[in-house]
C-alpha cells in the first residue's frame, strides 16, 4: 500500500489559502450542501399545499387536479426510494447529487412556467425523482465528509433538524410567495437554493463508486402498483375500477417479484419483526393523519373561511413551529424509557387532537382552528424518532439503510394516498368530507397505538 511523502503536507500548507481549501474541503461545507439539498426536497412536499387555490384559480382542473399536483410529487418520490439509495453508492453520492440538485432544479424552472395542468403534474414528477434521488445522496455525504462516530452523530442531527425547519417554514412561505407574489414563486425561488446547492458541492469531496444491486422488476412493478391505486381513489368511476384492477396485478406482482429477488427493493423478511410491522403502520398512520391535515386545512382557510394563502400559512406556524422541538424532547424520552412510551404518547395525542378538529367548521376563528391543529403536530413528532429507533434496533445493522428507506417510503405513500382519499371526500361537500377524513385519521392512530402497546418494551 503506498503512502503520501512527508513532504506533501508542508507542501500543502505553503500554498496560498484558496488552494489549500480546495485540497482539504472543510466537513461544514459538506454538511451544509447536503442539508440545503434535503432541506430544499422536504420544503416542496409542503410548500404547494397552501399554493393550490390560486393554481385551481389559474390553470383549473378541480379537486381531482389539485390532488395530482401534490401527489405526483409525492408518489415518484415514494416509490422510487426504494432503489435511489443503490442508485447513490453506483453512481457515487457526490455525483447521484449532483445529479438530482440539478435535476431538481430544472424541474422547478418547468413547474413555474407551466402553462397547464397537465405540464404542472408532469414537472412535479420530475421534480419527485430527483427528490429521491437526493434523499439518500445527501445522508451518504454527509456520513463521508464525518468519519468519526460522534461527529457524525451532531452532523446527521444537524441534516435532519434542517428538514424539520423545511417542514415548519413551508406553509407560510408557501403562503407568503403566492400572495405576494405569485404561485409560480413557490417553484422559482428552489433556483438560487439549488444553484447555491450545486455551487457548495463543488467544495466537496468526490465518492466513490460501489457496486449495489438493482431491483428493476420490483420497483417498476411497485411504481405501477402506486400509481394505480392512486388513480383509482382521485378518479373513481369506470376509470377508477380498472385502475384498481391495474393496481391489484401489479401488487400482486411485485410480492411474487420480491419473494423471488435475491437483492429486492423490499425484503418481505423485514415483517417478520413484530418491531418493523408495527414501526412501518405508525409512520404510515401519522403521515396520513399530518400530510392529510395540512392539505384539507390549506383549502378548509382559503375556500371555507375566504382567507388569503399568507393568512393560510400564518395559521401552520404554531403547530409546525415546535416539530424541531418535539422531536428532540421525543429522542430523549426513547433513550431514558425506551420507544414505546413516547410513540404511545404521541399517537394518543395524535388521535385526541385530530378528534377535538372534528367540532371545527366555517365559523370557528381560525386563531382556534391554528390552536386546535397543535396536538395533533406534536403527537406525530413525538412519534417518529423513537419509531425509527425501534426500526433500526431490529434489523441488522447491515440492513438499516435498506430499512430506513422502505420506512420513508411507506410513510409518504401514506401521505399521498391519503391526499387521495380526503380530496375525494371533501370534493362532495367540504365540512361533511372534512369530518369523515379527521374521524378515519384518528382511527387509524388508536389501531397503531394498539400494536405498540404489544411491544416488548426496551431501554
Amino acid at each position: 500500500m503506498s503512502t503520501k511523502p512527508a513532504t506533501e503536507k508542508p507542501w500543502v500548507e505553503a500554498q496560498h489559502p484558496a488552494t489549500a481549501a480546495l485540497l482539504n474541503p472543510s466537513p461544514a461545507l459538506t454538511l451544509t450542501a447536503a442539508l440545503l439539498g434535503f432541506a430544499l426536497i422536504t420544503l416542496d412536499a409542503s410548500v404547494v399545499n397552501v399554493a393550490l387555490p390560486s393554481i385551481g384559480a389559474t390553470l383549473g382542473g378541480g379537486m381531482s387536479g389539485l390532488q395530482w399536483v401534490v401527489d405526483a410529487y409525492t408518489l415518484a418520490f415514494a416509490a422510487l426510494m426504494l432503489s435511489t439509495g443503490a442508485f447513490s453508492d453506483r453512481a457515487g453520492a457526490s455525483r447521484a447529487y449532483g445529479i438530482g440538485i440539478a435535476v431538481f432544479t430544472l424541474a422547478s424552472v418547468a413547474c413555474g412556467l407551466a402553462p397547464s395542468l397537465p405540464v404542472l403534474v408532469g414537472a412535479r414528477a420530475v421534480q419527485g425523482v430527483a427528490a429521491a434521488v437526493v434523499l439518500p445522496a445527501s445522508l451518504a455525504l454527509v456520513r463521508q465528509a464525518y468519519p468519526d462516530a460522534a461527529q457524525r452523530a451532531r452532523a446527521v442531527a444537524l441534516w435532519a433538524a434542517g428538514g424539520s425547519v423545511a417542514v415548519a417554514l413551508g406553509p407560510v412561505a408557501g403562503g407568503a410567495l403566492t400572495t405576494v407574489w405569485d404561485w409560480r414563486g413557490i417553484f422559482f425561488i428552489n433556483v438560487p437554493l439549488g444553484a447555491v446547492a450545486l455551487a457548495l458541492l463543488v467544495r466537496a469531496p468526490r465518492s466513490e463508486r460501489r457496486p449495489a444491486p438493482l431491483d428493476l422488476p420490483g420497483q417498476l412493478t411497485a411504481v405501477v402498483a402506486l400509481t394505480a391505486l392512486t388513480f383509482a381513489v382521485i378518479e373513481g368511476g369506470g376509470t377508477g375500477s380498472a385502475a384498481l384492477a391495474v393496481a391489484v396485478v401489479a401488487a400482486l406482482l411485485f410480492l411474487r417479484v420480491e419473494a423471488r429477488q435475491t437483492h429486492p427493493v423490499v425484503p418481505l423478511g423485514l415483517f417478520r419483526s413484530r418491531s418493523v410491522t408495527v414501526a412501518v403502520a405508525a409512520g404510515a398512520a401519522c403521515s396520513v393523519a399530518f400530510y392529510g391535515v395540512v392539505f384539507l386545512f390549506s383549502l378548509f382557510f382559503q375556500q371555507v373561511q375566504g382567507r388569503s394563502a399568507l393568512y393560510a400559512g400564518l395559521m401552520f406556524l404554531p403547530m409546525t413551529g415546535l416539530i424541531a422541538v418535539t422531536n428532540i424532547a421525543a429522542g430523549k424520552l426513547a433513550g431514558r424509557f425506551g420507544p414505546r412510551l413516547p410513540m404511545l404518547l404521541g399517537q394518543s395525542s395524535a388521535a385526541v387532537g385530530l378528534l377535538l378538529l372534528l367540532y371545527v367548521d366555517s365559523s370557528t376563528p381560525p386563531a382556534l382552528v391554528a390552536l386546535l391543529l397543535v396536538p395533533m403536530a406534536l403527537g406525530c413528532a413525538l412519534t417518529i424518532p423513537p419509531l425509527t429507533a425501534a426500526m433500526m434496533d431490529a434489523v441488522p445493522s447491515d440492513r438499516a439503510g435498506l430499512a430506513a428507506g422502505v420506512l420513508n417510503s411507506a410513510r409518504q405513500v401514506a401521505g399521498g394516498l391519503a391526499i387521495a382519499a380526503f380530496g375525494s371526500l371533501v370534493s362532495g361537500g367540504f365540512e361533511s368530507g372534512l369530518r369523515v377524513s379527521l374521524a378515519l385519521s384518528a382511527a387509524l392512530l388508536v389501531v397503531t397505538a394498539g400494536a405498540t402497546w404489544g411491544l416488548r418494551v426496551t431501554r
